[in-house]
């Protein structure tokens, strides 16, 4: 069994904005993703994987941005879903955000 308790994992820092946690198992992966600095004036660059993805938005506001879908300005509690090679990105609204994103298959690129 997997297990991941908060407090006693690190962080690892993306970048400046972004910091992240993550569990997984053979073929999914779940990603805690805090993002702060916001509001941001701009979104994230636009990016796609050949992954699915889920997200649950945990706190905060963002614009939530998906190639070939109307902006969607999204609030916690709200959940989006970005199918494989779709180009995507957000904007943080709120000073502060944490989505809970899953994957399938696993990002590889997110392991060290």
């Amino acid at each position: 069994m997997s297990i991941l308790k908060f407090d006693e994992v690190p962080y690892e820092h993306v970048n400046e904005r972004v910091k992240r946690k993550l569990i997984h198992t053979e073929n999914l992966m779940t990603v805690i993703v805090d993002f702060e600095g916001g509001p941001w004036p701009d979104a994230d660059p636009p990016h796609n994987h050949p992954h699915e993805q889920t997200s649950y938005i945990a706190e905060g506001e963002i614009v939530f941005y998906c190639e070939g879908e109307p902006d969607q300005a999204m609030k916690a509690g709200d959940m989006f879903a970005v199918p494989p090679y779709k180009m995507h990105s957000i904007k943080l609204l709120s000073k502060t955000a944490r989505l809970v994103d899953s994957f399938n298959p696993v990002r590889e690129d997110f392991l060290k």
